[in-house]
């Protein structure tokens, strides 16, 4: 199971969670967790189909010291 797979899981079990909590800021703190899930759930699929590759800069050649007035 992949990042995303998982967590659309997690979002599943909070939106279970916050349909069966009796309080109302239970199920708002629940539905929000659960949001923030299919969130990252999104963000892992459009990561996986990113490739980045990091290269290092080039060196600058080595500037004489500032004077200063």
């Amino acid at each position: 199971m992949n990042s995303a797979s998982e967590y659309r899981v997690y979002a599943l079990k909070f939106t279970a969670m916050a349909r069966a909590a009796s309080k109302p800021q239970l199920q708002t703190a629940y539905a929000a967790i659960a949001q923030s899930y299919l969130r990252l759930a999104v963000l892992a699929e459009r990561n996986a189909k990113t490739d980045v590759v990091y290269e290092t800069p080039p060196l600058r050649p080595e500037e004489p010291p500032r004077r200063r007035a």
